[in-house]
């Protein structure tokens, strides 16, 4: 009863966030500059005034701003996105029709950044004095230092051009007719890639943040109990030092959830892997406005969940919260 009561302030007041969000996105695509109409008639070919005003009639681009926000958001509560006139497809079947690729890419690298930053982190505590505590911290800089673009290219130059390990591009291989488990395989092998380059940069973040954070625990009171009582250092470790970092991770990674999506614009332009991320890049350099603003809703819905998610497991980690904090 006390999470679904959560769970439903929670949802209400998402309800006002993406409404505040959906106006926003709207003048924000307002203002920016170039007219789709005179775009598409450029590529047609026709540049008489006429055509144009047929186009901007047809698009509704001819009428007031309000009455175009006005149409835009009801058709939202109407699960109605508009229609894509570059790719001659609803918004919402093009946007579903990439989602679950991005879902998988954003899902698989925040699993493995998440983990692999919190041993690493565990490490470097474990470590502080030592060089190979040190070494995981240079790691860890590099990576968080390193443009992600360039970590793709490089990716790709050594692993499938040099070596020829992995697949450089796509979702899967196309022609080869694979069902079943060796089509997961095929998928998860084109996975590897993209999801270990995006997962690099916040491994990097999550093993800073744990480090951090047990050192900053390890000189609590209740550690030094621990110890006096001659518990062994890896029962202190696991049991009281990490189980009490976790708080900052927990928040950190519901925030950088969110954030997985925005890079995984340049992951999914790199790999070719067909993703909304991608898809958001091929409708701004085509100006399809529509498929942006769908885009935009879908990505600022995800962050959403993704706060509530991090809601209830923070929530779970620790019981003193309460429901109205």
């Amino acid at each position: 009863m006390l999470y679904a009561r959560l769970i439903l302030m929670r949802l209400l007041k998402a309800v006002v966030v993406l409404f505040m969000i959906v106006i926003f996105n709207f003048f924000l695509i307002q203002m920016a500059p170039g007219d789709p109409a005179a775009i598409l008639a450029g590529e047609a070919g026709a540049t008489d005034q006429e055509f144009l005003r047929q186009l901007r009639e047809r698009f509704g681009l001819d009428q007031p701003l309000y009455v175009q926000l006005w149409r835009y958001v009801s058709g939202i509560a109407m699960l109605d996105f508009g229609y894509s006139y570059r790719q001659q497809m609803p918004v919402l079947d093009l946007i579903l029709a990439r989602l679950p690729a991005t879902l998988l890419l954003t899902g698989t690298a925040f699993v493995l950044s998440l983990a692999l930053g919190i041993v690493a982190g565990s490490m470097a505590a474990a470590r502080v004095k030592k060089p190979s505590g040190s070494l995981i911290m240079a790691l860890a800089l590099i990576f968080y230092a390193t443009p992600l673009f360039w970590v793709a290219l490089m990716a790709v130059v050594l692993f499938s051009v040099y070596l020829d390990w992995l697949p450089a591009y796509g979702m899967y291989t196309v022609g080869a007719g694979l069902d079943g488990f060796a089509l997961i395989l095929d998928v998860a092998k084109h996975l590897v890639l993209p999801a270990t380059t995006l997962a690099l940069f916040f491994m990097a973040i999550y093993t800073r943040m744990t480090r951090a954070s047990m050192l900053e625990a390890s000189q609590q009171d209740y550690v030094k109990t621990a110890r006096a009582k001659g518990l062994s250092p890896r029962v202190i470790q696991r049991r009281h030092i990490l189980r009490n970092a976790l708080l900052p991770i927990i928040t950190l990674a519901g925030l950088q959830a969110g954030q997985m999506v925005g890079g995984a614009i340049l992951t999914e332009t790199v790999f070719a892997w067909p993703g909304i991320g991608r898809l958001m890049y091929e409708a701004l350099m085509q100006r399809d406005y529509n498929l942006l603003l769908g885009i935009f809703f879908f990505s600022a819905a995800l962050v959403i969940v993704f706060n509530i998610i991090t809601d209830l497991v923070y929530r779970l980690a620790d019981p003193r919260i309460k429901e109205g904090s």
